[in-house]
């Protein structure tokens, strides 16, 4: 019998071979100019030897100053085309697709380097969490970045890669254009939907311009934003309604799909949806005290006693019950305004689940991150008759925190034999290695 999950998904311009996109995630495995290495490429191929159809990058800077932490690869130069095809023809030797992730943090960066102290984003009011500072973008300025995000594309293209995808979720530089509760402009560029939209649409027309109609493009969309999940005094931003209206819009322009995700900031309560462990995070969360002006208050805070309790129960009461397709919902909202095919993420790690949602017409593809780096073979699982991992993730977050200063990887010690083969399998990044 058929298996949707095995299916061939085809965009206009595109065809994956089944339903499992990795979604983006990545660690800090590159050099500090924004130049790719082999760990990177190793890090890839890992979901590639593992039966994804599709990776979508992890967050590909088009700009210096839009970087969220530095040793990430960009795409900010014709310099970075090499790197870019060698690592798409690793990954299509698996017969999987490779979308690059064109990105800008904004004011939203954790770790941006010494050359930016500030970064741009719609507006000069600091983030809200870790008071991230930045300049309030000229005209010019959003003239540079648009183009700046078209010239990503075609290098994109030029390194062979089978599409890109513009990162307009998760509190980064364009959801802050999008948001009613971030975005505080009074021209052209704030104050409506379509105004605050409008930064969105130029970039997609930029990017049309410059690679023509027949080179993939999709992107990625908080469908909600709950900024005040964490303050109930800050407004609530964008709804499910605005952001239907925002897709309509970007599909009219030439996107060929929307990645359906949540939340105003990264990390949220609602992506990714699991736990907070503070002392984890309070172990790590010191390398950003220079990054923003709450940070120093923020880690006291997370370290221990009443506080970092208080602050952990509002996160889990903030995220609420659901993790594994938690952003489901609003992906079958969008799925019904749009023509195009919708791609939902969200915690998801059980075939019958995503075979429920595929089938049920609540999104046409899935995206995963945190379950494929705690089983990078879970399509084979899937493929093999399995309808969960034998050792699934536990949604506890840990990778996540640890990127700040450690390889990305596991770091759920109760998922290992031991904790030297959590360690041997973290650092199996780093073969083969670039010299011997």
């Amino acid at each position: 019998m058929s298996d949707v999950i095995f299916e061939p998904l085809a965009f206009r311009n595109l065809t994956v071979k089944n339903r499992i996109f990795r979604s983006n995630i990545s660690g800090r495995f590159d050099n500090y100019d924004g130049s790719g290495t082999q760990t990177r490429i190793n890090w890839e191929m890992k979901f590639a030897r593992g039966g994804v159809g599709a990776i979508i990058s992890s967050f590909v800077p088009v700009q210096i100053r839009g970087r969220i932490l530095i040793n990430y690869a960009t795409i900010h130069e014709d310099s970075r085309i090499p790197f870019w095809r060698a690592l798409g023809e690793e990954v299509h030797s698996q017969d999987c697709k490779f979308i690059l992730q064109l990105s800008h943090g904004g004011r939203q960066r954790d770790l941006a380097g010494f050359e930016y102290p500030k970064g741009h984003s719609s507006t000069d009011r600091p983030e809200s969490l870790n008071g991230f500072e930045c300049d309030r973008m000229s005209k010019d300025d959003i003239a540079e970045t648009v183009a700046a995000f078209a010239q990503g594309a075609r290098r994109a293209k030029a390194a062979g890669l089978d599409g890109v995808e513009l990162h307009s979720a998760n509190g980064y530089l364009f959801t802050q254009f999008l948001s009613s509760a971030i975005n505080d402009r009074d021209d052209e560029y704030g104050g409506s939907l379509p105004n605050r939209a409008r930064f969105l649409i130029e970039v997609i027309r930029a990017i049309r311009a410059e690679v023509g109609p027949g080179f993939h493009l999709q992107m990625k969309i908080s469908a909600t934003e709950y900024n005040n999940a964490l303050a109930p005094w800050e407004p609530a931003g964008n709804s499910i309604e605005d952001s239907m209206e925002v897709c309509k819009m970007a599909e009219q322009e030439g996107v060929d799909a929307i990645h359906v995700s949540g939340g105003s900031t990264f990390p949220h309560p609602k992506n990714p949806p699991g736990d907070f462990p503070m002392g984890e995070y309070a172990k790590y969360y010191d390398a950003m005290i220079s990054s923003g002006t709450r940070v120093l208050q923020n880690y006291l805070l997370f370290r221990e006693g009443i506080g970092a309790k208080l602050f952990h129960s509002s996160w889990i009461r903030a995220r609420g019950d659901v993790i594994e397709g938690i952003n489901l919902p609003d992906a079958q909202k969008i799925k019904q305004a749009v023509s195009i095919p919708v791609i939902c993420t969200g915690g998801f790690q059980t075939a019958s689940v995503i075979r429920g949602a595929i089938t049920g017409g609540k999104c046409d593809a899935v995206s995963i991150a945190r379950p494929l780096v705690a089983n990078n073979d879970l399509v084979q699982q899937f493929a093999a008759g399995a309808d969960r991992p034998a050792v699934p993730c536990t949604y506890c977050n840990r990778c996540l925190l640890n990127v700040l200063e450690n390889p990305l990887g596991c770091y759920e010690e109760s998922r290992f034999p031991s904790r030297d083969e959590m360690i041997r399998q973290i650092l199996s990044v780093y073969q083969p290695a670039p010299f011997e």
